[in-house]
């Protein structure tokens, strides 16, 4: 999306047919441009307008119906955050006092509406024009909410309390960049803000080095539906205990929970022989590297101490991990396996690894699966020794 498609799209012609156009259906998408075109209608606004169906389409997996009345670039949708973790973000400032935030290298304004939504006054800062006027109109409806085009890194912040800031986390080659110190802008840059401003917040790649995370620092991970969407940095008045790591792991749907642990109280889990149970602690947990929290949860232990996966011998429910029922267990042997399978129906296998060099595609075609039954095959290491465990999701 380039600035003539975007201005198309703010007149109010195309703003018209914008808002008119049908559920975006991938097969329709090239007749309908075409009987557009047909009508008369300019091909870059018909461009612009399908761009912008195809991408609101996709970004109801981020912003639900709020994605009908915005705008997006591809680039924005990808990186910006979904409506519940930014309202969490939100949440920190209102929570911490502060009443003016600024949103530094903002995006599509994802976090700056949500910032809005609590009543803060809110500078947006974006340095590329095409998405600075993208957020613009995500901001329409925020008289407290202004952007500016411009750098984030020389914008005057004396008139904010805190900032927010999104650092790109990918090189000019598109690949991703999981040191925050070469993000732009730089882990430097955060902290050296984190000194000036009393309440200062970042997110920053998951898979971070827990050895970068500033000391006075709280770092959180975040899940939302069993997939980790983020970490984040928070500094001053929007952190706990300078610090400590979090995972905040978040349920949504008609079972919507929200659960957050810390690395405070943790208990050292033991390493024991494999249970009745077998849990996969989420993600955030994971990351978080408080996979002891899960064990005493389940009051469970580690099969090993260098794997993230925790074993018991009652069922418990938690949304922190998920939890199998162990069916067996056998030293890791593809012929014996495959025999294994072929003898009980097994014709649909869901494969987990860790501690593992196998690739679960690859095993998948080498066991020739045939039969009606299902299972999850967890390869691991137990005492050492290469294992598979065949378990069942618990009920």
């Amino acid at each position: 999306m380039d600035s003539a498609g975007i201005s198309a799209l703010l007149t109010p012609e195309g703003w018209a047919l914008l808002e008119a156009m049908p559920p975006y259906d991938e097969k329709r998408a090239l007749s309908l441009g075409q009987r557009l075109r047909d009508d008369g209608v300019d091909p870059g606004l018909v461009a612009a307008v399908l761009t912008q169906s195809r991408l609101r389409a996709r970004a109801h997996a981020k912003f639900g119906p709020f994605a009908d009345g915005m705008l997006f670039t591809a680039d924005g949708l990808e990186q910006a955050t979904r409506l519940e973790v930014a309202a969490r973000h939100a949440q920190r400032f209102a929570s911490a006092g502060t009443t003016s935030v600024a949103d530094l290298g903002c995006g599509i304004g994802g976090d700056a509406m949500a910032l809005a939504g609590l009543d803060l006054e809110v500078l947006a800062v974006e340095r590329d024009e095409v998405t600075a006027s993208v957020a613009t109109v995500n901001l329409r409806h925020w008289p407290q909410a202004r952007v500016r085009h411009e750098d984030a890194t020389t914008t005057d912040l004396d008139s904010v309390g805190g900032a927010f800031l999104d650092p790109s986390r990918r090189t000019s080659t598109g690949r991703r960049v999981l040191d925050p110190r070469k993000a732009e802008p730089p882990l430097s840059f955060i902290e050296d803000l984190a000194a000036r401003l009393p309440a200062v917040g970042a997110k920053v790649a998951p898979g971070i080095d827990h050895r970068l995370i500033p000391e006075r620092a709280e770092a959180q991970w975040v899940s939302v539906d069993g997939e980790v969407v983020e970490a984040g940095l928070w500094f001053g008045l929007l952190t706990g205990d300078a610090g400590l790591r979090s995972a905040l792991v978040l349920r949504t749907g008609d079972d919507a929970t929200s659960v957050r642990v810390d690395g405070r109280d943790m208990p050292k889990p033991d390493v024991g022989p494999l249970g009745s149970y077998l849990y996969e602690p989420d993600g955030a947990v994971i990351r978080a590297g408080l996979v002891g929290q899960v064990a005493g949860v389940v009051e469970g232990r580690l099969i090993d101490r260098s794997i993230a996966y925790v074993t018991a011998d009652r069922p418990v429910s938690t949304p922190l991990a998920t939890g199998y029922v162990v069916e067996d267990v056998m030293p890791f042997g593809l012929k014996r396996l495959r025999t294994y399978l072929r003898d009980r129906g097994v014709g649909r296998v869901t494969i987990k690894k860790r501690g593992s060099a196998v690739e679960p595609e690859q095993l998948r075609r080498q066991l020739r699966l045939q039969g009606e039954a299902g299972a999850t095959l967890v390869l691991t290491r137990i005492a050492g020794q290469q294992s598979v465990v065949v378990a069942r999701a618990m009920g």
